[in-house]
């Protein structure tokens, strides 16, 4: 796409005076990555709304919804003792309008890439600033949202939370509204540790197995897949006495096999899946469904890739199983030994070339940030972190299935989408 011109920059404040004190943070908040989860939501032109959308509007929305999400206001510091927590400032948000002579009839072909940050998502002026957002209005009168939400302040789940909230203020439609738990104590570290660990998700990766290095070049696609085809591969991933198997763990153990064989992996080497469990329901007892903050824990599994690759993809499906089935025991002894470790000072990197990071936005309200002109045509990351990344995500649309959104080698990328689809339709014989 062509490029967009800045046509005014400012920050949004509560449109209300907001608490001041500050707000403690959970160690899954301390040890979330350090940086921005950037996404962009594409709209066209809906002349047909009954909503009056204009900038204008969503700065007076945003404005509002700042009130019961105040700390997105606030910025990172910390208390005595030096523990990061969030200070309640009320300094607002930043909030960017741009303009772009180009039209959304290429939006099938989007790919999240640097270059697409860089065009609908604030650059940062400074590193502190919560949530940055940018408004890109196309000749045609499409809208481009793209945002940048510190993930210390929010995962996934919060952050579509919150999307979801600003849109309803914007039609109006305020009764709806689900007021965020910003109480992250509910996770704070028992004073009585039990079941101490080493937690190998929280630590630096590995050295690489196979002699490529850490990638950080990437091609990146968005691959959809069908619900038939999905439903297909969830019976095959099943048990024969018919146990469920969720759509995310049976995708999964085809995308974990079909990047091994493009990658063409030592078969007697191993490779370790990487991946997030949101806790909110499987905490004893579960958190409230609207806990703002990060609730999600890293885990993985490893396997030897000639196991992935040639045995039955029923048990890839176990083994992912396996790794995403702990509950509060678990994640309670989790946080009580991040406890003992310095937290603030985890690397954040790469994956080895024999890895990959599959991160599910399945099930979450993705497509209800409606201002007005209709659901999003197109909500993607706006770009990806490195190679080996992959997000699941629902497609738009009622029953259309599911989105791959993955980043990989440029080198492989053709293969394994190759190897998808010849996977996806075998399973029609």
């Amino acid at each position: 796409m062509e490029m967009v011109k800045i046509i005014s920059s400012q920050l949004i404040v509560p449109s209300e005076k907001t608490p001041k004190n500050p707000l403690w943070l959970s160690n899954l908040d301390i040890t979330a990555r350090k940086g921005y989860t950037t996404t962009v939501y594409f709209y066209r032109s809906n002349k047909n709304t009954r909503h009056d959308f204009s900038v204008e509007s969503l700065k007076l929305s945003l404005a509002k919804t700042l009130v019961p999400f105040y700390l997105l206001a606030g910025r990172l510091g910390t208390d005595k003792n030096g523990r990061m927590q969030i200070n309640c400032t009320g300094e607002g948000v930043l909030f960017v309008v741009a303009h772009s002579d180009a039209t959304l009839e290429d939006i099938d072909s989007f790919a999240p890439t640097n270059e697409t940050r860089n065009l609908f998502v604030p650059l940062t002026p400074q590193p502190d600033i919560p949530l940055m957002l940018q408004v890109t209005v196309f000749k045609c009168g499409g809208i481009a949202l793209g945002t940048a939400l510190h993930h210390i302040f929010a995962d996934g789940r919060s952050a579509f939370h919150f999307f979801e909230t600003w849109a309803n203020i914007t039609r109006g439609e305020v009764n709806c509204i689900e007021q965020p738990w910003l109480d992250r104590t509910l996770l704070r570290a028992r004073l009585d540790p039990k079941g101490m660990f080493d937690p190998l998700e929280y630590k630096s990766v590995p050295k690489p197995i196979i002699s490529s290095s850490i990638s950080t070049s990437y091609a990146s696609s968005i691959i959809k897949i069908s619900k038939k085809h999905i439903n297909l591969l969830k019976l095959h991933c099943g048990d024969t006495d018919g146990a469920h198997v969720s759509a995310f763990r049976a995708i999964t153990a085809l995308i974990w096999r079909c990047i091994c064989m493009a990658r063409t992996l030592d078969t007697n080497s191993k490779s370790r899946l990487y991946t997030m469990i949101d806790m909110r329901s499987r905490m004893c007892p579960p958190l409230p469904p609207t806990y703002f903050g990060n609730a999600a824990i890293r885990t993985s599994v490893s396997a030897v890739v000639g196991d992935i690759i040639s045995g039955s993809i029923n048990h890839v499906a176990k083994r992912i199983h396996e790794a995403t089935s702990q509950g509060d025991d678990y994640a309670r002894s989790l946080i009580d030994s991040l406890e003992t470790i310095d937290m603030e000072k985890l690397p954040r990197s790469g994956l080895p070339a024999s890895d990959l990071r599959v991160i599910s936005w399945l099930g979450m309200p993705i497509y209800k940030a409606d201002f007005g002109l209709g659901e999003p045509v197109l909500l993607s990351p706006a770009m990806m972190h490195y190679s080996g990344y992959v997000y699941l995500m629902d497609s738009p649309g009622k029953d259309a299935g599911v989105s791959i959104v993955i980043a990989l080698e440029p080198e492989n990328m053709l293969a394994f989408k190759e190897l998808l689809f010849q996977k996806l339709a075998a399973l029609e014989v």
